[in-house]
């Protein structure tokens, strides 16, 4: 393999410094000749000259790089990326960045320093945030002026941030009423904590359930002590006619579990989740869940995007719909 071409090669072919070879490929031709512009663009074609995408990106005004920061919660043990629900949106993401003409940089952090840092190290345009509640913002608020989008949590009001949310509440709303209209008077709810989008849903779904009856269980984070949770709680759990789970990885994740102690879903106790991942179709009984539009989602999120960088937005908070999708993982108890 041939070695590869540097800029002092280009110099000193054409007679030329380093630093007129480097505005060229940068851009920088205002103190540059037509005529010399030329050459250095010609030989560099003939050359097969490759720029550092990073270089000529950093020495630009306009990086067109977005940054996707996730939080790395310890919930997802090291495996953030893998999760179901994170994977589709940086997926959608990923789409309709590149659409736009941007570049897309993934960071998973729970540290605002690393933020702070890895938006500045690469002049980025903005940034998506994913899984961060409003409590996590009360630094970065502070400390970071290009645009950002919440794209799954919510951020105290500012002018150059927009808050993307799903309609948490009326998903959890639709659980509620659906599950009583197929006669469900006792239904558990499970989520990790009892803040944010959970606390949204869960309220909804209590909502939603006006006439019946909706506890709550707060779930270990950790896989491993989910399981020995729900063993240990195994009749308790069946003594509910449904479980709506905050997650559909939840959701499944339990449905497992019963069905290899030979629980039958949903003849013994029916199950919902939310966000509508593609594994919901797989599972059987296909899960009933409460879908939202990830490919909407990210095309809002370059939208804002482009809007705030223009200025403050008409409408900093934006809330998308969302819908209940039935499959088979809920029965009907007596007429309803």
């Amino acid at each position: 393999m041939s070695e590869r071409v540097r800029i002092q090669d280009i110099a000193e072919e054409l007679g030329l410094s380093t630093a007129t070879v480097s505005n060229v490929i940068h851009g920088k031709t205002k103190k540059v000749s037509r005529e010399t512009v030329k050459r250095v663009q010609e030989l560099l074609e003939a050359r097969r000259y490759i720029p550092s995408m990073a270089g000529v990106l950093l020495a630009q005004n306009n990086s067109r790089i977005v940054g996707v920061v996730i939080n790395d919660h310890p919930k997802y043990e090291g495996r953030v990326l893998e999760d179901a629900f994170i994977a589709s949106a940086v997926n959608a993401l990923s789409a309709e960045i590149e659409r736009a003409g941007y570049f897309m940089m993934v960071k998973p952090t729970t540290a605002w320093s690393e933020i702070v840092r890895y938006a500045s190290m690469w002049n980025m345009e903005g940034l998506i945030l994913l899984g961060f509640c409003q409590n996590d913002y009360s630094e970065l608020r502070d400390s970071i002026r290009i645009p950002l989008v919440v794209y799954d949590g919510f951020f105290p009001e500012s002018p150059r941030a927009c808050n993307l949310a799903a309609d948490n509440y009326g998903g959890g709303y639709q659980v509620g009423r659906y599950l009583y209209r197929m006669g469900h008077r006792r239904v558990l709810c499970l989520a990790d904590n009892e803040i944010c989008m959970d606390k949204d849903r869960m309220d909804g779904c209590r909502a939603g359930m006006a006439g019946g009856r909706t506890d709550f269980w707060k779930i270990p984070m950790v896989k491993a002590e989910r399981t020995r949770f729900y063993a240990e709680r195994l009749a308790e759990l069946l003594s509910y006619t449904a479980v709506f789970a905050a997650s559909d990885v939840y959701a499944v994740e339990l449905m497992l579990f019963l069905q290899k102690r030979g629980v039958s879903i949903p003849d013994d106790i029916s199950l919902v989740g939310f966000d509508n991942i593609p594994l919901c179709g797989s599972v059987n009984p296909g899960l009933t869940t409460v879908g939202q539009d990830t490919v909407e989602r990210a095309r809002r999120a370059m939208a804002a995007l482009e809007a705030l960088k223009a200025g403050p937005m008409d409408q900093p908070l934006q809330v998308l719909p969302v819908q209940l999708v039935e499959r088979e993982s809920v029965r009907r108890i007596g007429r309803g």
